[in-house]
């Protein structure tokens, strides 16, 4: 019997090559990955437009809360897999001015912060970690809009009435350097972002401890998107919502063996990985369903208490017809 052949999208992270490659190949399946080019953020996000939108390909990378909303509203087109692609610890993302009023995260309240999406997967865990370090999210002014130029995020919503947008043609990097915001949560650095000579730098700057400490009290390294697949060829074949996860999980190992085998991508790559094995351990890009059960569970209320989904939904429902298969 011939393989089924099947198209994802996703972004050029390393950890999915022995997929791309053929390296690593799902069980029945003829697998081709399609991927964004050059680390691109507008790429990686027409890589997440195609996965929900295109039907040329059959799913591929996606946001969470994307997922999350369209479950809250009844809408199973679309079929979670507990693969994560992309997860993010958020101290690093966080920006001040170099001379600016906001020196620790208590100066924060009250403050005008600056964020690139308002209900993003990546933004509903900063708020997270705000909370963690004391800064209630509704403690802060909150503007949305471009870090430096459009195109990272594709979601479409609405603003609350107390959250203001940024104005036409603003840069929050250009509001963060003129004083008319206080501090940027990005994924992307800000162009004019130095570590030493700023104007913008960042409020943790030795960001490794504050997330380790992070990682310590909530046992969760965020993830931030998942793998879906479109509703009508799980229905067909629901075998492949574990193959493909199955073979997720597989590609995982092999990178993580080869990186530790030849840990020269970086001069101090194999220091960076004993310290991480030291601090969060070997396998904290885990996939399946169980294995983050809890990060889910904790993604989801969040949402519901930032009012981004209008009620509790449980890791259960999130992913219930991988569950089913």
């Amino acid at each position: 019997m011939a393989n089924l052949p099947l198209t994802l999208t996703c972004a050029d992270y390393a950890w999915v090559m022995p997929l791309a490659a053929g390296a690593v190949q799902p069980d029945g399946i003829d697998l081709t990955l399609l991927l964004s080019r050059e680390g691109s953020w507008p790429g990686r996000a027409e890589m997440l437009r195609r996965a929900a939108a295109d039907t040329a390909v059959h799913g591929g990378e996606s946001s969470m809360a994307g997922h999350l909303r369209r479950v809250d509203k009844g809408d199973r087109s679309l079929v979670a897999l507990p693969v994560f692609p992309l997860r993010n610890f958020t101290a690093r993302d966080l920006y001040v001015r170099k001379d600016g009023p906001v020196k620790t995260a208590a100066d924060l309240v009250g403050r005008r912060l600056g964020m690139y999406d308002w209900v993003a997967s990546g933004a509903i865990w900063y708020r997270h970690f705000l909370s963690f370090v004391g800064v209630p999210p509704d403690q802060v002014q909150w503007w949305i809009g471009p870090v430096d130029e459009p195109g990272i995020t594709n979601h479409i919503y609405h603003l609350p009435p107390d959250v203001q947008a940024a104005p036409a043609g603003r840069a929050l990097s250009e509001m963060l350097i003129s004083g008319e915001i206080d501090a940027l949560y990005s994924p992307p650095r800000p162009h004019r972002y130095h570590p030493v000579n700023g104007p913008i730098v960042r409020l943790y700057p030795e960001f490794r401890w504050v997330e380790g400490t992070y990682f310590h009290q909530t046992r969760i390294f965020p993830p931030q998107h998942l793998i879906v697949l479109r509703r009508a060829v799980w229905e067909a074949d629901r075998w492949i919502a574990h193959s493909l996860t199955d073979a997720f999980i597989r590609c995982n190992e092999v990178f993580h063996k080869a990186q530790r085998s030849f840990p020269y991508s970086s001069p101090w790559e194999v220091a960076a990985l004993e310290e991480m094995d030291a601090t969060i351990g070997a396998d904290p890009y885990a996939y399946g369903f169980h294995a983050n059960r809890e990060a889910i569970e904790v993604f989801c209320e969040q949402a519901r208490a930032l009012g981004i989904v209008e009620r509790r939904v449980t890791a259960e429902e999130y992913f219930a017809e991988y569950l089913e298969s």
